[in-house]
């Protein structure tokens, strides 16, 4: 039987990424070496050390996932979002650095403010949620997700992170959901935002998340509607709505909120220069009985 290191089997998984034309190969394998021999291989390791069959093994069947097309993040079994580690799987939307514009936003506008009460609607792993619980002075978090297995991962990212946030399955878009969750200083949403026609042109690794955190309607504004139609009374005077969006949504996304009543509304860009989400405030107009001004 051939001989591996543990630098042999980096190696090895590198080409077989490469010729597979999956960018950033080398740090992939390093990720994917690390999953199956049970150790960070992102910094320093003795590369000379023999692997032992079991450890082959694993490699070999985790880089046959990852061939298929299958995210690398299911196959770790977790991601970073923001710092921190959150478990992910099959059946939930995976972290993305571009939402991490989102934290940056309802940090920046609610910093200064005590017992900060907060809804993450359409929560997935929950990891918007836990980590404004984590930066902001929070007094409650609501959590919502509607499908099985994703409010599963909601639950365990909860425990693993020990956030104050509360997990609650519900349908953001029924009124029903509205009973879980008191008035609130801000409701954020990474909604599913994905049209018809680019459902169609997925890459095959998104393909592999689940259609119902993707999947945002046939113009791709389904959520962005009901939630600020619905949600928009739970927000308290002075309360901020703020969603994540995809490129060239911004427009719409903004209307939609200034038809409802929310003032304020501007874009915000990610770290790449897109547009990447909106943010608007409820802004309570006092009744001024003009006789009395005179």
């Amino acid at each position: 039987m051939v001989n591996y290191t543990y630098n042999d089997i980096i190696m090895s998984l590198t080409d077989k990424l490469t010729e597979a034309g999956i960018s950033n190969a080398h740090w992939e394998a390093r990720e994917l070496a690390g999953c199956a021999l049970g150790f960070n291989c992102r910094g320093r390791f003795d590369g000379k050390q023999q692997a032992d069959p079991a450890q082959v093994k694993s490699c070999a069947l985790l880089l046959a996932r990852r061939l298929s097309g299958e995210p690398l993040q299911y196959i770790i079994g977790e991601w970073d979002f923001c710092g921190e580690s959150f478990d992910v799987g099959p059946g939930v939307l995976i972290p993305r650095a571009d939402t991490e514009t989102l934290i940056d936003e309802a940090v920046k506008a609610l910093k200064d403010r005590q017992d900060v009460t907060i809804a993450d609607l359409c929560a997935g792993t929950g990891c918007i949620g836990i980590t404004l619980g984590q930066r902001l002075h929070c007094a409650e978090v609501f959590c919502l997700e509607k499908y099985d297995t994703a409010y599963d991962y909601l639950v365990k990212n909860i425990k693993r992170r020990s956030s104050i946030a509360k997990a609650i399955q519900a349908d953001v878009l029924s009124e029903d959901s509205l009973i879980f969750v008191p008035m609130c200083d801000l409701i954020v949403s990474n909604p599913p935002y994905v049209n018809a026609e680019d459902m169609e042109h997925l890459q095959r690794e998104v393909r592999h998340e689940p259609r119902e955190a993707l999947y945002g309607g046939e113009d791709g504004f389904d959520f962005y509607r009901g939630i600020t139609r619905l949600w928009r009374g739970k927000l308290k005077n002075g309360g901020i709505m703020l969603f994540e969006i995809g490129a060239g949504q911004e427009d719409e996304v903004m209307e939609i909120m200034i038809q409802a009543g929310l003032k304020d509304v501007r874009v915000r860009r990610d770290m790449a220069g897109i547009n990447r989400c909106v943010i608007g405030r409820n802004i309570e107009q006092e009744n001024v009985n003009l006789y009395e001004k005179l």
